[in-house]
């Protein structure tokens, strides 16, 4: 390719008919660098996001958006009807995490609340959804100004309780699609901002991105009394531990290489002081695989082996299986992800890229699911690129700060800045 060939497809990416909307158009990001700061210091935990929720319809309803509140709890969307066309959904997630924050910055949050155990916990934008949802109020005012160059519904949706994978479905069952007048979407987007990659990039790939998971509360019983006199004893705690031990080897034994599996046990309580024996044992475990097969083995496994542990160890009666949260496997689908594609790679040139699947977990698709229609969710880079860039020279990109760690910290720009440009993007790709 001649150098005077490449300076004309740089022009032509750069001449772009969304490039010269998005840019015409662009708000001024100082109002929601400001909101990004408030909601990170204010998080809110899943199913608690009042005051969040209550930004965004704000925000919203001054744009000139209809506005729909408390669907599934605190879920809203903001409706906005420009002539007939395609409808398209935009999703951010609201919710925070019972994380200590340890970022150092001057808008970290010191903030507590009640769980659902009625615990005390701190809390903690440990997972970006402060960025995604600063992001979508920008993309909403940004496509209402540039409302004359687009066609069709657009719907901005702000979901609750998706750490704990159920808001979306929680937003269906309340009747998203069947109560409020608007058109089915003809596809629905997303997007999430990670430190894996650095800021200002944004990384898709068709097919498979994230795992189905499963989430398993597993009570196993013994016989209570005096920790002197385990003899006289079925002891619970043995026997989960046996259990969790031998849960492992599910993946390494009875999967083949390559596949993804993953069974890992986050919680174990038991007992009440070091000298009583107790009656059960409580485990929860979270389940995750990209395969409808491999899942349903994985489950079937976990029973199989904890009513056998139990049955080793003279359990009195049988092991008790509570599932209590699930979502689907996040699947782009493959024609549309192509078309995105290609906006993407004009408008972002060089800082787009593949995104390769990974074993965390969404209920984002069951929005698209719920109605049978297709979906996209991609990544968007939020680390400091100096810092991503020395990290990845000294290959220790496994150092930086994750999602759900306490240092968790996007830069604030250029994240928001190319977060609010993708959503927008991507729905005047789809609009007419």
């Amino acid at each position: 390719m001649t150098r005077r060939l490449r300076a004309s497809i740089a022009v032509a990416r750069r001449e772009t008919p969304y490039r010269k909307i998005i840019d015409q158009y662009r708000p001024n990001l100082a109002f929601y660098e400001a909101t990004y700061k408030d909601l990170h210091r204010h998080p809110e935990l899943s199913e608690q996001e009042k005051r969040t929720s209550s930004i965004a319809a704000e925000h919203l309803q001054s744009l000139g958006y209809h506005v729909h509140q408390h669907i599934g709890g605190y879920g809203l969307i903001g409706v906005l009807k420009n002539g007939p066309g395609p409808t398209v959904l935009l999703r951010a997630d609201m919710d925070g995490l019972p994380v200590l924050e340890n970022t150092g910055l001057d808008y970290a949050s010191r903030k507590k609340m009640e769980d659902t155990d009625g615990n005390e916990v701190p809390v903690m934008h440990a997972c970006g959804h402060d960025v995604h949802v600063s992001c979508l109020m920008a993309a909403a005012e940004l496509l209402y100004a540039a409302r004359s160059t687009w066609k069709g519904t657009l719907v901005c949706l702000f979901q609750p309780a998706e750490e704990f994978v159920k808001g979306a479905q929680a937003m269906v069952d309340d009747g998203l699609y069947t109560k409020y007048n608007f058109p089915k979407p003809d596809i629905v987007l997303g997007q999430h901002v990670f430190c894996l990659w650095k800021a200002g990039w944004i990384a898709m790939s068709p097919g498979p991105i994230t795992a189905a998971v499963d989430a398993v509360r597993v009570r196993v019983f013994g016989k209570g009394g005096h920790g002197s006199s385990p003899h006289y004893c079925i002891d619970p705690i043995v026997i989960a531990s046996h259990a969790i031990v031998r849960l492992q080897t599910i993946v390494s034994r009875e999967l083949q290489p390559g596949k993804l599996g993953v069974i890992t046990c986050g919680k174990f309580q038991a007992g009440t002081a070091s000298n009583i024996i107790p009656d059960y044992a409580d485990l929860e475990l979270t389940v995750r695989s990209y395969e409808t097969k491999i899942h349903k083995h994985l489950l079937d496994a976990i029973e199989r082996i904890v009513k056998a542990e139990c049955d080793a160890s003279g359990s009195p009666q049988p092991p008790e299986f509570t599932y209590f949260s699930h979502a689907p496997t996040t699947v782009n689908d493959m024609d549309q992800t192509e078309v995105l594609k290609t906006s993407f790679s004009a408008y972002f040139e060089r800082n787009t890229g593949p995104m390769d699947p990974f074993p965390g977990s969404e209920d984002f698709s069951v929005l698209a699911r719920a109605i049978n229609v297709p979906s996209i969710f991609w990544a968007l880079g939020g680390c400091d690129p100096d810092k991503w860039d020395e990290a990845n020279r000294k290959g220790e990109l496994e150092k930086l700060p994750m999602n759900h760690s306490a240092g968790f910290a996007p830069v604030i720009e250029p994240t928001l800045r190319t977060g609010m440009d993708a959503l927008a993007l991507a729905a005047l790709t789809f609009l007419d």
